[in-house]
């Protein structure tokens, strides 16, 4: 067992810009915390994993090809890998718990997040 205690800390420094903490790593998943102030820029592509948003705090929306939907603290959303998507709109710190399965970036290398 491993038990990661700053996965959803939000009482953390503010950011200027997107960050990615990777806190957690295995071959089957990754787990990490993406960060995005608010009015910032999510300058994701996309991944060649499967992920799993789960916002923690912030208020944005989640775009992809097919739709759009705000997200909030509680929304839990599912990303298929290869999906175009990004937060626009973000009107307050966005904090997010990621999983990626399996591993980020595992599939191909030089994969952004």
């Amino acid at each position: 067992m491993k038990v990661i205690t700053d996965a959803a800390a939000t009482e953390v420094p503010p950011v200027e810009a997107a960050t990615w903490v990777e806190q957690l790593r295995v071959p089957d998943l990754s787990v990490g915390t993406y960060r995005v102030p608010a009015g910032g820029v999510d300058g994701q592509r996309p991944h060649t994993e499967d992920e799993i948003y789960v916002v923690v705090a912030g208020q944005a929306r989640l775009v992809t090809p097919t739709d759009t939907t705000a997200v909030g603290p509680g929304s839990v959303v599912f990303v298929p890998a290869g999906e175009e998507h990004r937060f626009v709109d973000i009107t307050e710190d966005l904090v997010v718990l990621v999983v990626f399965a399996p591993a980020e970036g595992s599939r191909a290398s030089g994969t952004a997040t």
